[in-house]
């Protein structure tokens, strides 16, 4: 029996009961399951089309010294069941005895009432139709784009709960449609260029296919007459989606298990101090009405909410799990991940300009400025633990409120003179999968461009 035919109550019930029996006085169990189908395309026709369910549960109990013992299993009828929390505690006997996992303090919280629109499911060939009609807007938007090789179109419906033995029971389902498309062009004599773009909704109907086909076309058309950039000093300007990649790449500065483990740019004491121009304000907002992948509640069952990680510069919070937030003395914040052992990790940024900066910065008439498209190479680019980092990356150059294609070059620089170094916060935020945010200006960053 999955999750999807399950009901949480009846999880609950099954699992007391099993319990009893194998004289389990404390456990808790988180599952999710996710339906998939998604498609590709290749000049017109289906590449490749998938459908897929995936269910995971994960159980953890503990023994009379407080030790942990976890399983993960796909079957949650009772005999599944009963085998995880036997195994489980047969597990715990190896557990460990220094700051052992406990439950949230928060797992039986008020949780967020949000109201979620589940979507219909659009057939496969509506999926590969719609995808079919993107891919040919893009070719047909300039003769030099021959291809759109990275492609796809998918929808997802999303089951989550959480249970333990002290009475917590939470439950939440949800669906979103994705699409993305990557274009690419072939001039003679010219190397070849690529772009991209990404849209994400509750469902397909919901989707702005024809906006994400424009933005592919015009960002791929945009990099075509490109130019060598000499290199030096530049004031920089980060796209919502790149400046939102490296506040994930250097999350380290704001989770508390990274920081207990002497692995962040943050230590205990940083809380209240000035990381950043007083531009910044940077929340992590996973209920926010444009996250349509929200989730009201973590792995441990704590409620997520709106929690501010930085306000007008200043380092206002840590991302916490039940476990490091007692080790810290703080509060769980709903941002852990249950498992083996439990991870904190980021939900939805939210990027907002602190203080008002001067209006002057106007990225159409600006002249000497790079505007920074994309960031790449994040896994190999970055050193998270000294703060530095050197990437690849599309963009312009911007003369005279003229875009120049940067034919190819890198951006280096460190991450907290970054923040310090934030000049405007343009007043107008965009909205993209990972998070929302407006355009950021920064004084001045290291530029190499290709010889």
């Amino acid at each position: 029996m999955t999750i999807k035919t399950a009901k949480v109550q009846t999880i609950a019930q099954q699992a007391e009961a099993i319990a009893q029996k194998l004289n389990i006085t404390k456990y808790d169990i988180y599952g999710s399951s996710v339906d998939e189908t998604s498609a590709q395309v290749d000049k017109g026709e289906p590449k490749q089309v998938k459908a897929s369910n995936r269910s995971s549960v994960i159980v953890r109990v503990w023994n009379d010294q407080n030790q942990i013992g976890v399983t993960s299993t796909t079957n949650v009828d009772e005999t599944g069941l009963a085998l995880a929390l036997k195994t489980a505690y047969e597990a715990s006997a190896f557990g460990v005895k220094e700051n052992a996992p406990d439950f949230s303090p928060q797992a039986t919280a008020p949780a967020a009432e949000v109201k979620i629109e589940k979507a219909e499911p659009a057939s496969v060939p509506t999926l590969v139709e719609t995808l079919v009609k993107a891919e040919k807007g893009v070719l047909q938007a300039h003769e030099a784009i021959t291809s759109v090789p990275y492609n796809g179109i998918a929808q997802r419906e999303i089951e989550r709960f959480y249970l333990n033995s002290d009475g917590a029971q939470r439950s939440e389902e949800r669906t979103y449609a994705s699409i993305y498309l990557y274009g690419k062009t072939d001039q003679e004599g010219r190397k070849p260029r690529a772009a991209g773009a990404m849209r994400i909704k509750s469902g397909l109907s919901q989707l702005d296919v024809e906006g994400c086909t424009q933005e592919a076309a015009d960002k791929t058309i945009s990099h075509l007459d490109y130019e060598k950039i000499a290199s030096g000093k530049y004031p920089v300007v980060f796209s919502a989606e790149a400046f939102l990649s490296l506040l994930s790449a250097f999350s380290n500065m704001y989770n508390a298990q990274n920081i207990l483990d002497n692995r962040s740019l943050s230590t205990a004491d940083s809380l209240g101090t000035q990381v950043a121009s007083p531009l910044l304000s940077v929340y992590d907002d996973e209920l926010h009405p444009e996250n349509v992948a929200s989730e009201t509640f973590d792995g441990e069952g704590t409620p997520t909410r709106r929690l501010p990680l930085i306000e007008k510069g200043i380092l206002k919070n840590f991302l916490h799990s039940a476990g490091t937030a007692k080790r810290m003395n703080a509060e769980p914040t709903g941002h852990a991940s249950i498992g083996a052992k439990v991870s904190v990790g980021l939900n939805y940024l939210v990027v907002e300009a602190g203080d008002q900066a001067d209006e002057a910065y106007q990225i159409d008439s600006a002249d000497g400025v790079v505007l920074i498209d994309d960031l790449q190479a994040l896994h190999a680019g970055v050193n998270a633990l000294q703060g530095s980092f050197s990437l690849p990356f599309d963009g312009w150059l911007v003369k005279d409120g003229k875009r120049i294609s940067v034919e190819s070059a890198t951006v280096a620089g460190d991450f907290r003179e970054v923040l310090k170094g934030i000049q405007h916060i343009e007043p107008v935020a965009e909205v993209t999968a990972g998070g929302i945010c407006p355009r950021v200006w920064v004084s001045e960053l290291s530029i190499t461009g290709e010889a």
